[in-house]
């Protein structure tokens, strides 16, 4: 794949394909090679864990930065390349339709926009806003030439509500507006996915690999209705907690006994040949 064009064709017939397939998420280009070169079919970037490495929290850079690091992402791997936009980093519709637009122009085939508000006293926009929302959303990715796939997130369980039917409720009214994937981050139980799967099928749905599941199984995922799998900053997590542990493990004992575990420097080195 080499033109947009392609990859974005690539990436809307992975979701029709049987099954479930995982989209990892690198925080930057060296990760998104690594998970290239792993066999993944897609990536999808991590808003967590982009501003975990530049020295900052999720939801602590501009859209700007945004898409110069998606920019980054896309240009590191020849995979289809969508993107976490948070909010679509501004309240009125017309800050969704103006990100979705600049995420074309940094390459990506797809992105998702969440209801989150980013705002304390109402972390979740009232239903109607989020619905007008992602119809802008939708609309200026329609205007493009090419299958540009939209994803609306519904973020309740993120945000201290897990109102499930809350939840249905909006990802079916996205679905209306045209989304092309529906999105609920944070379920923790089986019973959950399934109810959200079977209520906006035949659209596919994203769902992100949670530690609450226990040990799930991408085949177990499929078989309640997700499409599409992703982790999230987890990748990120295990990068830096590993970082983490070795520092504390020379700051406290001065030791290196970290150094037996990590990949062999040519190993690591051959992967970005």
């Amino acid at each position: 794949m080499t033109t947009q064009s392609e990859k974005a064709a690539a990436f809307r017939a992975l979701h029709a394909q049987p099954g479930a397939f995982v989209i990892p998420n690198p925080w930057d280009a060296g990760s998104a090679k690594i998970l290239e070169r792993a066999g993944f079919r897609a990536l999808a970037t991590t808003s967590a864990g982009f501003a975990w490495s530049v020295g900052r929290p999720d939801g602590g850079v501009s859209r700007d930065e945004a898409l110069a690091h998606a920019r980054a992402i896309v240009g590191a791997s020849a995979l289809p390349v969508s993107a976490d936009l948070e909010n679509g980093f501004g309240d009125a519709p017309a800050d969704c339709a103006e990100t979705v637009r600049g995420a074309a122009a940094a390459g990506l085939v797809g992105c998702s926009i969440e209801d989150a508000s980013r705002s304390a006293d109402q972390p979740i926009y009232p239903f109607e806003a989020a619905v007008a929302r992602v119809q802008a959303a939708v609309a200026a990715a329609r205007a493009l030439p090419f299958p540009f796939m939209l994803t609306a997130r519904a973020e309740n369980f993120l945000h201290g509500r897990p109102d499930l039917d809350d939840t249905i409720r909006r990802l079916k009214a996205f679905a209306a507006a045209g989304a092309d994937v529906l999105y609920a981050p944070g379920l923790s139980k089986r019973e959950q996915i399934t109810a959200v799967t079977q209520a906006v099928a035949p659209k596919p749905v994203n769902v992100l690999a949670n530690p609450a599941l226990g040990a799930i199984t991408v085949a177990e995922l499929g078989k309640l209705g997700a499409k599409r799998i992703s982790i999230g900053g987890l990748l990120a997590r295990a990068g830096y907690s590993a970082a983490l542990r070795a520092a504390q493990e020379m700051a406290s004992r001065g030791t290196f006994g970290f150094a037996t575990e990590v990949v062999p420097f040519a190993e690591l080195n051959g992967m970005f040949k």
